[in-house]
């Protein structure tokens, strides 16, 4: 067994040194948004333009990894532009037919335009595209120099799905099957990558997260890379860091993972961890990320408190807490909701393929989740019942092997079976 907390330092330290000079530098404000972002999200599109100076301000925006670039840069554009801001295209995109992409991240007009802005937006896409423009050969391009010093003036730097993925240090590139990378494919320049390098360097950024199952890829590479806090921000939602702070914005919400105190068993021949921490943070909900603590608005602590080990403690579910899989949508918050609401001090869980694909390596191999409270675990109720807080719920995920076929049909018995 070994705890991350004694080498986690080290490493980010050395993670640092491969993110271009400047990153560990002042900082200005970073907002990872978890992809989808409707039009009508006017929490999130108001607070960009009011980090950026209020009405008036400026946004260079970037569809480098969108699969038409202008189509993107318009719709992003717009919704700015209805929020009060100004917008500039930097048509930079492998995807523009003829674009010689190497010259125009040297293109002092790109340049200008960026510098000549308080806030940059990265929309969605693929996150290869934005890589292998903006920091080809894994160094800063002039332009990529060019928003980062806006976001060491105090600038804000936003991006959107793949926009938000490259924004930490390390950042996912192409790993579609969070599953097959719980099951060891993780390789560097294929499902991961160095990235932009926006966020504390302890803090990894994953989005899309709770739709599409990611807390399975998320953790395999803070695990390998010694990275001691996770951040996924589901769809239609966005995280604001700023300071010290993460502050969950718009309709759903945002997860914290916390390895600080997590050990992995090295013998045992896959992924697994004990000891980790998990938080649900909805938009209000703010993070400190030094202090590792959970700070609702004033309205939620004003709602019900849950601590589900205090004496007289009576959750509103009861008996035991299973779910059949942990990655489909929903499962893993509906799982932590339920566990400080109930009568239970654990929850368990399975992420497995029911169909495994042609070409995976270990069909039988699954992971069993153990979600489980202590004496910090909270939980905060608002108006909406199945809108919870939750801070400081337990984790222990350790592999197993899935029998194949998972089941048989039953066959005849007694008198009335069947004869061939």
């Amino acid at each position: 067994m070994r705890t991350f907390a004694r080498w986690a330092s080290a490493v980010a330290l050395g993670l640092g040194l491969c993110v271009a000079a400047g990153s560990a530098q002042a900082q200005g404000i970073t907002v990872a948004i978890g992809g989808a972002l409707q039009d009508n999200n006017h929490a999130v599109w108001s607070r960009l333009v009011q980090l950026a100076g209020g009405r008036g301000a400026c946004f260079s925006v970037f569809a480098t990894a969108a699969g038409d670039p202008d189509a993107s840069a318009a719709s992003i554009s717009a919704n700015l532009a209805r929020h009060g801001a100004k917008t500039v295209h930097v048509r930079v995109s492998p995807r523009i037919a003829g674009q010689d992409v190497a010259a125009e991240v040297r293109s002092e007009r790109w340049l200008e335009a960026v510098r000549g802005c308080r806030g940059v937006f990265f929309s969605g896409g693929a996150q290869e595209r934005l890589l292998s423009a903006l920091r080809p050969g894994g160094q800063d391009s002039p332009l990529l120099q060019a928003v980062r010093q806006v976001w060491q003036r105090g600038g804000v730097v936003a991006g959107t799905s793949s926009g938000a993925a490259v924004l930490s240090a390390v950042a996912f590139r192409d790993a579609p099957d969070p599953l097959a990378v719980m099951k060891g494919r993780l390789r560097e320049g294929q499902e991961w990558a160095q990235g932009f390098g926006f966020l504390p360097a302890q803090v990894l950024v994953d989005q899309h997260f709770i739709r599409r199952g990611r807390i399975a890829r998320l953790l395999p590479l803070m695990q390998a890379q010694g990275l001691v806090l996770g951040v996924g921000v589901e769809e239609d939602s966005a995280a604001l860091f700023q300071g010290d702070t993460v502050e969950a914005l718009g309709r759903s919400g945002v997860l914290v993972a916390d390895l600080t105190q997590a050990t992995r068993n090295a013998q045992l021949p896959a992924f697994n961890l004990a000891g980790a921490t998990l938080h649900w943070l909805q938009s209000g909900d703010r993070f400190h990320l030094e202090q590792r603590v959970v700070q609702p608005p004033p309205a939620a602590l004003r709602a019900q408190l849950l601590q589900p080990l205090a004496a007289g403690h009576r959750g509103y579910h009861s008996g035991p807490i299973f779910i059949t899989e942990l990655l489909a949508e929903g499962r893993l918050v509906q799982a932590l909701a339920q566990l400080v609401d109930s009568d239970q001090r654990e929850a368990r869980g399975l992420a497995f393929a029911a169909l495994p694909a042609a070409d995976d390596p270990a069909p039988e191999l699954g992971f069993e989740w153990r979600l489980w409270v202590d004496e910090g675990t909270r939980g905060w109720l608002t108006l909406q019942p199945t809108a919870v807080t939750v801070a400081g719920v337990r984790l222990d995920i350790v592999p197993v092997r899935v029998q194949r076929p998972l089941y048989v049909p039953l066959a005849p018995t007694g008198a009335g079976a069947a004869k061939p």
